[in-house]
């Protein structure tokens, strides 16, 4: 593993009383890496401070933590990436081993987990834990099913490792903190190797503030579970609409049937007509949940060879 690379990627912003010991920490745990700082539009000497502690910084002027992340995916070439960020929560002794899982081939993704460790001990926002918890189940009742999968234990952990193919393979739909849910989402859906390693997380020093907003974030990632579940899952999300409008229109119609049974009249036609239009939707979204599945399973064998594409691109460059 001498002769591979590893980059070490910190999204930052306004985090000026920091950066410099996150900068100089993983400097010393990977001493062989390349470590980027991508500046987010900050107020304060950030920049300056990451590129005098000897960091390589760039920057993004799109507003979010997805967007930078998006770029830097984009521009970065690696064997393996490190994921962190700016504000000295996740500590760096924890990165070599998570490079090991990678750059062995036992993961193309490696979760930081806070939550396994000190998370809701040391973090003192309380519905942060509340909403972390939330996700996480939500994530593993929706995806992680079967023999085969691994149950997420972690899920918005901004601490993490990923191969090259994890990395050139990953669409990027999200702007904001939301990312992580959509990296896990992503790694469930298409059977990528996931590995979590406990890691201790530890609350910002004082005078460090969060830009993540409780309710507004919690939001934000709880709609990119439902819109990724209908756009990965399809025939099972719109097949439960159908089931549940079905019961609906049955419901509806049972009591005006038994009643024509009985005295061979409909006295209720407007309950008749609305069960009926409730069917025909019921039967419409079944058959949309089909159409979409064959779409999706579509979308999965082309991911497939992609992949495989990657590997070749992968291994032609490590032979170069």
């Amino acid at each position: 593993m001498d002769n591979k690379k590893i980059a070490v990627l910190i999204p930052c912003y306004n985090e000026s009383l920091t950066i410099e010991k996150v900068v100089l920490d993983f400097k010393k745990i990977l001493p062989e890496a390349d470590i980027y700082v991508y500046d987010n539009n900050s107020t304060d000497d950030t920049a300056k401070i990451a590129e005098k502690a000897g960091a390589i910084v760039r920057r993004e002027y799109r507003q979010g933590k997805g967007n930078v992340i998006r770029t830097m995916f984009r521009e970065i070439d690696a064997d393996c990436y490190i994921m962190t960020d700016g504000d000295d929560t996740y500590p760096a002794e924890y990165a070599r081993e998570m490079t090991n899982l990678v750059l062995s081939g036992k993961a193309d993704m490696v979760i930081g987990d806070r939550l396994s460790a000190t998370y809701f001990e040391e973090n003192k926002r309380p519905f942060h834990g509340f909403g972390n918890s939330l996700v996480r189940a939500c994530i593993n009742t929706f995806w992680a099913r079967g023999k085969n999968s691994k149950k997420i234990l972690d899920v918005m952990t901004g601490y993490r490792a990923f191969s090259f193919m994890f990395v050139k393979s990953f669409p990027i739909l999200s702007q904001g903190f939301e990312i992580e849910t959509e990296m896990t989402i992503h790694a469930l859906d298409k059977n990528l190797l996931i590995e979590s390693l406990p890691v201790n997380y530890r609350d910002r020093p004082a005078g460090s503030f969060s830009k993540l907003n409780t309710y507004v974030d919690g939001a934000k990632v709880l709609m990119t579970i439902f819109n990724l579940y209908r756009n990965y899952r399809p025939l099972k999300f719109f097949g439960a609409i159908s089931i549940l409008l079905m019961l609906i229109a049955l419901i509806m119609f049972l009591p005006v049937l038994t009643e024509f049974l009985q005295t061979g009249f409909v006295p209720r036609f407007p309950t008749l007509i609305v069960s009926g239009l409730i069917g025909v939707i019921s039967i419409l979204s079944a058959m949309c949940g089909l159409i979409l599945d064959t779409i999706a399973v579509n979308a999965r064998k082309d991911f497939e060879l992609k992949m495989n594409f990657l590997k070749l691109i992968n291994r032609t460059k490590q032979g170069d």
